[in-house]
């Protein structure tokens, strides 16, 4: 099997489905999370301090990816039935470093006193537990095993890619090949996006098309969601979706590039540009929501600190 190709550094932004969704719902957060250091009034320290804030949802998903690929690393390199007692102390490590070692916005802006193992760790075993028992392990057990020196666990990087001479993002969990046929699963821990989903299963169709030099239906691009029970989504594109793929991710590229005073630089237009949403369910969630609404969220212990 080909290796995934390497791209020198260029400034210039590169399209991901996480980039583009914050830039489609509100421009404000994109400002802070993409162009912090060209913020005219705010101490760059303060905005990377609030967007180094995570959240339990995304600690959980984080914990779990962690041991799934340490569980598939083994399983590389042997197929002998795991031992659970072990295999759930080494789970619970996981969680307790990440809980104790992030900063929850759950925290900071003082919906809780503090995020506790016993807020991780049962959905992080759960998921766990899940995919354990599922058809999908035993197969990668039975089956997949037999080409496990070709695994591509959580490869480096981001997931750089060209896509119609586009730099774009696709970071790929877990890819196999099985006959002449390369299989993709994605880790969910959270809950089912149809059209997200299948919008990121297309990406790593044109992912594993570009890097392996293969068609796009020789590709087989899986969502596994681990909770609250097992169950997968897949779907196998052909070369006219990810055409129509391509023009899509083009389009909504040049709606970014519109926010870009020079784009080979990738040095942005003016901050007061980058309107800011109103919406109390988006807002209420986000870590920047401080910067916005200082009276309704004080950070002041933060700046201090």
């Amino acid at each position: 099997m080909k290796q995934v190709k390497r791209f020198s550094y260029t400034p210039i932004l590169g399209w991901s489905m996480s980039r583009y969704n914050m830039f489609s719902i509100c421009k404000r957060k994109y400002f802070y999370h993409y162009y912090n250091k060209y913020d005219p009034e705010l101490p760059v320290r303060l905005i990377r301090q609030l967007k180094d804030l995570s959240s339990k949802p995304l600690v959980i998903g984080i914990a779990a990816h962690e041991v799934i690929q340490a569980l598939l690393t083994r399983l590389g390199k042997t197929n002998k039935d795991i031992d659970r007692v072990k295999f759930i102390d080494y789970a619970l490590r996981t969680s307790e470093h990440l809980t104790k070692t992030t900063a929850f916005h759950e925290v900071f802006y003082r919906e809780m006193e503090e995020v506790t193992i016993d807020d991780i760790y049962p959905k992080v075993e759960l998921c766990l537990g899940n995919l354990l028992d599922s058809d999908r392990y035993r197969w990668l057990v039975e089956e997949a095993i037999k080409t496990s020196d070709e695994w591509v666990i959580e490869p480096g990087g981001y997931g750089e890619t060209r896509m119609d001479d586009l730099k774009v993002y696709f970071k790929v969990d877990f890819l196999f090949p099985i006959g002449d046929l390369l299989y993709i699963l994605d880790w969910k821990t959270g809950k089912q996006d149809a059209e997200r989903h299948r919008k990121q299963l297309v990406g790593y169709s044109a992912w594993a098309s570009y890097h392996f030099e293969v068609e796009a239906d020789h590709v087989v691009p899986t969502i596994a969601y681990l909770h609250p029970q097992y169950q997968e989504v897949e779907e196998v594109f052909n070369e006219f979706d990810l055409e129509h793929f391509a023009i899509q991710v083009r389009a909504e590229t040049e709606e970014m590039y519109e926010y870009c005073r020079d784009l080979e630089q990738n040095i942005p237009i003016d901050k007061s540009d980058f309107t800011r949403i109103d919406d109390p369910r988006i807002c209420s969630i986000c870590e920047f929501r401080g910067l916005c609404f200082p009276e309704d969220y004080p950070i002041e212990a933060l700046a201090e600190g």
